[in-house]
């Protein structure tokens, strides 16, 4: 060590040894606090950790959702569209589009 830091090391030492006495010591409480109004405290502080956390929760679990319906109604759109078959071909002669396909619930309407 040189000469400044060893001037430096015995007073930074001494205060580290002075804290570490006054934090292992006890000291006498200026104030009592009864069982109910800590319990109070306590579910007051629960309370407001547990409401920042559901708002947090919230606020990250929104565009998931919102990717997740996106994604399963693409899905299903998919889905419908490979259970239809294919719309037929008009040819040149044809002047009236073929006639719409009714679906089974629709038949059993009329």
């Amino acid at each position: 060590m040189t000469p400044d830091t060893q001037r430096h090391t015995k007073p930074f030492a001494l205060a580290a040894v002075a804290v570490a006495l006054w934090t292992i010591l006890p000291l006498a409480a200026h104030a009592y606090v009864g069982p109910g109004a800590g319990l109070g405290l306590l579910a007051a502080l629960w309370g407001l950790v547990a409401a920042v956390g559901v708002a947090v929760l919230y606020v990250v679990m929104w565009p998931i959702r919102r990717m997740r319906r996106r994604r399963k109604a693409e899905q299903a759109a998919a889905e419908k569209a490979a259970q239809e078959p294919a719309p037929a071909q008009q040819t040149a002669g044809d002047t009236h589009p073929a006639p719409a396909r009714r679906s089974e619930t629709e038949s059993m309407r009329h």
